[in-house]
């Protein structure tokens, strides 16, 4: 008995150092949240062991280097990893709670990085896998703080899943909501580990999925400056201040980032910087942003945005001629792949240009567009002063008109001014279900809402919600269904 006793204590000894956050783990977690990727590397070749830390740590470190690169040759060599480690953590104390929030934490990263390289539904039964994991582990462990960082992710993600397709989630045993998630996601934020994590991926939710408002952006501007040596975070607070109609808040976030060789490459930015530069009409410096892009990327992704966006370029510049313009965009289509959202727009967009070809007004409408996207308000009226209704003949040519003024003058706080715009926009882009007719109603939501008229607000919302087919369907629906469950 004594024997048998002295092999448990072993035994337990042993599992005891299955997950151990070390101080060296610590420093390369911390790198590698910075985007030091080799740095943490570094690190990571010093601890010994078969920790269920490190082993995560480098699961991590690979999935920055993919989603970074884009890189197909590197996914093709990195990718049988994905099993080995889980084969690893398998064999580590299934007694503590880090097992199985590591054993998630890899599926998930591995489900990022195949949805980059269109491997969709190998991604999803990743996801499916991480939930189940994590869903386990909450029960074992209802206090453990590390598992609601990601279980909310993925409450507030099915919970954003459209009406129509909710039973798929519900078939395979996904259950959750998005008020679920924001709760779980501020509960992970007590946790010192994964903190930083949890608070983006909060703000990030507010950002894409909910409505992004002052108090939101305060939170992201004092996160930045609390790590100004962060460069995901500059990075991915340029990216949710562009989304939300903030571009030159964005070009400050990637002025000021850190660049030293330290930090793992992003060509991205340059597309970034690109849009910006388009969105304010410098077509010059968009160019060569995006012709940077362009050398420096060796991925498939972004490829027919870059061009499409060079197209514009050219199209929109004064003087120019549309037939030099038109190679351009005959690359879109010879290029890339449709993977992400911003290729399957250019895609679209050359595929009706070389079709229909495209009358003067959508050049008024692109550049009304394109600054008002980018908050450039002062610009954007400027474009559209000079016309009216009658000047544009076709339907949805005046729906677009209409509703780029309204949401200028939204975005200028005009609400009262954007009103009969956005009215005007609805009611010409109902008959068609046009998109424009769907975002019209969800700002009007927005607009009542924020003036109290909880009546008007759900109307809105719900006419938001009743427009069927458009290609921006379930982002107006995440935040028509927001917006209603916030009356």
């Amino acid at each position: 008995m004594r024997y048998l006793f002295l092999f448990l204590l072993t035994i337990s000894a042993a599992h005891a150092q299955d997950f151990v956050w070390t101080p060296g783990l610590q420093r390369a977690y911390a790198d590698l949240q910075k985007l030091k990727v080799q740095s943490a590397k570094q690190a990571l070749t010093t601890e010994i062991g078969q920790n269920g830390v490190r082993i995560f740590l480098d699961d991590y470190a690979d999935m920055l280097l993919l989603v970074t690169s884009d890189d197909d040759r590197a996914f093709a060599t990195l990718s049988d990893r994905e099993d080995d480690r889980l084969d690893a953590l398998k064999k580590l104390d299934n007694n503590s709670p880090w097992q199985r929030v590591f054993l998630a934490e890899v599926r998930l990263h591995w489900a990022f990085s195949k949805l980059k390289f269109g491997k969709e539904l190998s991604a999803s039964w990743d996801v499916i896998r991480a939930y189940k994991l994590l869903s386990e582990n909450q029960k074992l462990f209802p206090n453990f703080l590390p598992t609601y960082k990601s279980l909310g992710t993925l409450h507030v993600m099915i919970g954003s899943v459209p009406d129509n397709y909710s039973w798929v989630a519900n078939l395979l045993g996904l259950h959750g909501n998005i008020k679920q998630g924001q709760q779980e996601l501020q509960r992970a934020q007590q946790d010192p580990t994964f903190q930083l994590e949890a608070r983006l991926i909060d703000l990030m939710v507010r950002a894409y999925v909910l409505k992004f408002g002052d108090s939101d952006e305060q939170a992201l501007q004092q996160l930045v400056s609390e790590h100004a040596d962060n460069l995901l975070l500059h990075f991915f607070g340029a990216t949710i201040e562009q989304k939300n109609g903030h571009s030159e808040q964005a070009l400050a976030y990637l002025t000021k980032r850190p660049m030293s060789s330290a930090y793992q490459s992003l060509p991205v930015i340059e597309n970034i910087l690109g849009d910006i530069y388009l969105q304010k009409g410098d077509y010059a410096t968009a160019t060569t942003h995006f012709r940077q892009f362009l050398a420096t990327y060796k991925g498939q992704n972004f490829l027919k945005d870059s061009y499409y966006k060079l197209f514009l370029c050219q199209w929109l510049a004064p003087n120019q001629i549309d037939v030099q313009a038109a190679p351009l965009l005959q690359k879109v289509l010879a290029v890339g792949r449709t993977t992400v959202e911003s290729d399957k727009a250019a895609q679209k967009f050359a595929e009706a240009y070389f079709k229909k070809g495209a009358s003067p007004n959508q050049k008024i409408l692109m550049r009304a567009r394109l600054a008002s996207d980018g908050g450039f308000t002062d610009s954007a009226l400027a474009y559209l002063r000079p016309y009216s209704d009658a000047n544009f003949s076709l339907t949805p040519e005046k729906a677009e008109y209409n509703y780029r003024l309204g949401r200028i003058y939204q975005r200028r706080n005009e609400p009262d001014s954007a009103i009969p715009y956005l009215n005007r926009a609805l009611a010409l882009s109902e008959p068609d279900q046009l998109s424009f007719g769907a975002t019209a109603a969800l700002q009007l939501g927005y607009i009542y809402q924020q003036k109290n008229d909880r009546t008007h607000a759900r109307s809105f919302f719900q006419k938001a919600l009743s427009f069927k087919h458009h290609e921006y369907k379930n982002s107006v629906d995440n935040k028509a269904r927001a917006g209603l469950s916030g009356l």
